[in-house]
């Protein structure tokens, strides 16, 4: 299993997971980078991803929906804060509703993705998510994320195994 740690502070409001491949950098940030890759992972096995837009670049959005096992669907979006391929990036992450428009109601966090080599074919992601008080972030993960997180990453070796 790629992830080898999941942190939470609430001291810091972080929630951080950590987790290891035996892939290079750039094969690691192709799976944020392409979003036929990102869809593969970013959702649960159970809640399966379609990135609807896609675009990385500071100020961009990323929207996506995933589908539950009932057929239940539930809509995210990004806005990209910064980017430095292939090694970080920085995103606003938060729900939408039916539409695909953000849902203030629910809380959003920040996003700090760092990737860095372990060795010539071995890389550590890093995902740190900052929360805006503890309520949100327990609120957040009441609704799951924890595991959420945990179960989307831990699919990423499969995806890497194909990957050119």
């Amino acid at each position: 299993m790629p992830v080898t740690d999941v942190r939470k502070d609430p001291h810091t409001l972080t929630l951080t997971m950590t987790s290891e491949f035996d892939a290079s950098v750039e094969q690691v940030w192709q799976l944020w980078a392409d979003p036929r890759k990102l869809e593969r992972w970013w959702g649960p096995p159970t809640y399966p991803a379609k990135v609807e837009h896609h675009d990385l670049s500071p100020g961009g959005r990323v929207t996506y929906m995933m589908t539950g096992p009932e057929g239940d669907q539930h809509r995210g979006w990004w806005t990209v804060v910064a980017v430095e391929p292939p090694t970080s990036l920085e995103f606003v992450d938060g729900f939408a509703d039916a539409d695909g428009a953000p849902n203030m109601e629910l809380p959003t966090t920040s996003a700090v993705v760092s990737i860095h080599a372990l060795g010539p074919h071995r890389a550590q992601m890093q995902v740190v998510s900052t929360f805006g008080s503890i309520e949100q972030m327990e609120q957040l993960i009441a609704m799951g994320m924890l595991e959420g997180m945990t179960a989307a990453a831990n699919q990423i070796d499969a995806i890497l195994a194909i990957q050119p």
